[in-house]
């Protein structure tokens, strides 16, 4: 890791938002657009989330113990020492920490489900993307909240369809949630690899701005240091609530912020 991985542009605000904080673990909201950290594929970037939870440290490194995608919203852990992040981050690789996002998909889904469905891993590197990669296990259960029907003709049909789902991933693959939604025929809104384009460009049209309706918001596991069990928790973000406003104001599970705005 360079200087310039950890160098805040000194006019910056600070997006992150501090939702806990402990001796060993910071954990923040990540607004969608945000890289992590730095990646192979966007080498031009000069912001990432990792540069202003160091500021939110004073200044001290942070350790990433997990990761979140660029557009994707919502809760991100950072360990304020190796030594915690080393233990965190086997707790993961190990099934050990419980994550649950939320996510708007097109169509209605069943109340519930497992998806069991192992995926090709893919290359942080797009000049890898044609090498052989390895297929790996990954399982996702979700649950349904909300449906809606708005009188949109979108794909030929006079009306549209949506779900408001809640996901728990079982394994850690790279872009699970968004793959696996795309293999049940459930694409997430908003998804521009995985996803409908008529559908994302309305609600990008509808909204005024185009965004992944994916978001990191809760995660529990056993602290590595106290060895107390520690449930975190966020609201979606007010982008991701406005859009959700075509499901009305009485959504069981979504922030009673939401439920009333106009």
């Amino acid at each position: 890791m360079s200087a310039s991985d950890l160098a805040v542009p000194p006019t910056a605000l600070n997006p992150l938002v501090e939702i806990y904080r402990d001796p060993w673990l910071l954990a923040v909201h990540k607004p969608a657009g945000l890289l992590a950290h730095r990646s192979p594929i966007d080498k031009h970037e000069t912001e990432f989330a990792l540069q202003y939870a160091r500021q939110m440290n004073g200044g001290e490194r942070v350790y990433p113990v997990h990761r979140l995608d660029r557009p994707t919203s919502g809760l991100l852990v950072f360990a304020r020492d190796p030594e915690t992040a080393s233990t965190l981050g086997q707790a993961m690789m190990a099934g050990e920490v419980s994550k649950t996002y939320l996510a708007m998909v097109r169509g209605w889904t069943p109340e519930q489900g497992y998806i069991d469905h192992p995926l090709r891993e893919e290359p942080e590197d797009r000049r890898r993307k044609g090498e052989p990669q390895p297929v790996r296990d990954a399982r996702t259960r979700y649950r349904r909240l909300a449906t809606t029907e708005i009188p949109v003709e979108i794909e030929g049909y006079p009306t549209s369809r949506y779900s408001l789902v809640e996901l728990y991933p079982e394994t850690g693959r790279k872009h699970q949630l968004r793959r696996h939604m795309k293999h049940i025929n459930h694409p997430i809104i908003g998804d521009a690899n995985h996803g409908r384009g008529r559908h994302n460009r309305y609600f990008a049209e509808r909204f005024g701005q185009g965004r992944l309706m994916l978001a990191a918001t809760a995660m529990s596991f056993q602290h590595p240091v106290t060895g107390e069990r520690l449930d975190l928790s966020v609201e979606p973000e007010a982008s991701f609530l406005q859009v959700l406003s075509i499901f009305g104001k009485d959504i069981p599970g979504v922030p009673v912020r939401m439920k009333h705005e106009d």
